[in-house]
Order: C-alpha cells, then structure tokens, then sequence
C-alpha cells in the first residue's frame, strides 16, 4: 500500500506539489483509507491561505487541538480563531463531524422519534455531548404525543458551569410551538450527581414553564457513558 506522502508543505501551495502527491488525487487513486488525517483535512478544507498550502493549515489544527478528537470537540469560536480558518472553514468541519455521528447513529432523530424515558434522551444526546470538554445545555422539545419537534443548543459554558436563561430556553420552545421539554446538559468531569445550581436552575425553569404553558418533564445530566434523571430521582 502505498504511504502518506513525506514531501515538505511548508512555504507553498497545494498547486505546487506533484499531482501524485495531492490530497484529493491520492483519494481518487487509493481511497480515503489511505489518507493520513492531516490529508483529510485538506481534502476537507479545500484550500490554504496565501502563500501557505492548506497541508499546513491542516497540520496546525491537528496541533492546536490535540488530534481530530480535539477538533470534533471543538466550539466555532475556538476553531475560527486558527490561523487559516475563519468562521466558513469552521463550519464547513463542525457539519463534517456532525455528519460523521449521524451516520454512526447518533444525534440524527428521525420524523416522530419519541422521548418518553431518560434511556431515550441519553440516546439521543449522548452522541452529541460525547468528548465535549464544556458544558453543553441543551433542550428537546417535544410535542403533544412526545415526539421530538427537534434539539436546541441553549448555551455552552465552561468547565465548572454554564449560564442558561429561561428567556433563551422558552424562546426555542415558544417558536418550535412545543408543549413539553426536556432539559440535558452533560458534566465534563464525569460525574452525574446534580449541583445546588442544578437543581435551583432546574426548580426556577419548571416554574417558568408552569407560567408558559410548557410542561418541563425531566432534566437529564449526562457524564460519559452514564447518566441521572433529576425527575427519578425527585430533585425538583
């Protein structure tokens, strides 16, 4: 099989390599198998920045974040600020890994996907929330059946919290015309015990709904392969 190119990248464009040693030509030729990460990246990618092959923007993500790990879990903001991607680039990689989990099964809820336990909203997150080194908060909303009208991202915070405001909340489930939700938001660290601020949050949320007519039926934390419903366990 024939390896990853060892040609230097640095100082000029993807113009100026042998097509042989192109990205996109060593896909055709051999299929993405044989590409190395940073190669996908590129093909990805499309093109550098101004005198500089987009090989080396590739390599600097990969540095920057530790792997493509790193990169999958990544927020916009963190990978715009690379030098050499920008908001559109940004993009163009967090709907290459969204793609990726929905074709492994995850995050991608069909017509009429219904929630009626936490097993099932830990199914339908965890995809999404896995690896995430933030918090993530999100919120399924759901129709008068439990079916799932759709998944909205409320906010992310930082590794010790994230600020959630109903307004933000409600606003996602007024416009969605949604009768119930399902708050979810992951622990980074892990560990699934509910917080005081979870639970005061939680508490201030499901009497915000009572006020809008949207019934809050569970808060779900999720922390690696497991999980804790705050209803079950009769936290709020």
């Amino acid at each position: 099989m024939e390896k990853a190119s060892s040609v230097k990248y640095e100082s000029m464009t993807i113009h100026d390599l042998p097509p042989a040693d192109r990205p996109r030509e060593r896909l055709q030729r051999l299929g993405v198998e044989a590409l190395s990460a940073q190669e996908i990246l590129a093909v990805l990618l499309g093109r550098g920045i101004a005198g500089e092959s987009v090989m080396i923007t590739a390599q600097r993500l990969l540095s920057q974040f530790g792997g493509l790990k790193g990169i999958a879990g990544a927020s916009l903001e963190e990978l715009s600020k690379v030098r050499g991607i920008g908001p559109a680039k940004a993009c163009q990689i967090k709907a290459a890994v969204e793609l990726s989990r929905r074709t492994d099964g995850h995050g991608d809820p069909t017509d009429k996907t219904t929630i009626k336990t936490p097993e099932d909203v830990y199914n339908l997150t965890q995809g999404k929330l896995k690896g995430k080194k933030k918090e993530y908060f999100l919120a399924a909303l759901l129709d008068t059946r439990n079916h799932l009208i759709r998944l909205a991202e409320i906010s992310v915070g930082s590794l010790d919290g994230s600020i959630v405001h109903p307004r933000e909340v409600f606003k996602e489930a007024i416009s969605a015309s949604a009768s119930s939700v399902i708050f979810v938001h992951n622990h980074p660290s892990g560990d699934t015990e509910a917080s005081v601020d979870d639970i005061r949050l939680t508490k201030r949320l499901s009497e915000v709904g009572e006020l809008v007519g949207i019934s809050v039926l569970d808060h779900v934390i999720i922390g690696g392969k497991n999980y804790l419903s705050m209803k079950r366990q009769g936290l709020y």
